[in-house]
């Protein structure tokens, strides 16, 4: 389960790297890192596993997920986030400080 989630989390990321601009990379990787983060919890409450403290979860992988998808949105600009959630390419318009 690790590493279908380590595979689902690193192809989109080096996709996101090759074909985005590098101000939206972040952004995307937050999202990404959200949604994952919620296919974790679904999983989880699905799959009901033996408990035990040694093993990693799947809530310890929906956690990780979550936690790095903040940190990823904190590092990113507020516009970058509009820019990643708006039409590419249009007009934008001015903002005054």
């Amino acid at each position: 389960m690790l590493t279908l989630f380590g595979l689902l989390t690193a192809v989109p990321a080096v996709l996101a790297l090759h074909l985005l601009e590098p101000e939206l990379v972040l952004p995307a990787f937050s999202v990404l890192l959200f949604i994952e983060a919620a296919f974790a919890v679904i999983a989880a409450r699905l799959i009901q596993g033996t408990r035990s403290a040694d093993d990693i979860t799947l809530w310890d992988l929906a956690g990780g997920f979550t936690l790095i998808g903040c940190a990823a949105a904190v590092l990113g600009e507020p516009d970058q986030a509009a820019l990643f959630l708006t039409e590419q390419g249009g007009p934008r318009q001015a903002s005054s400080p």
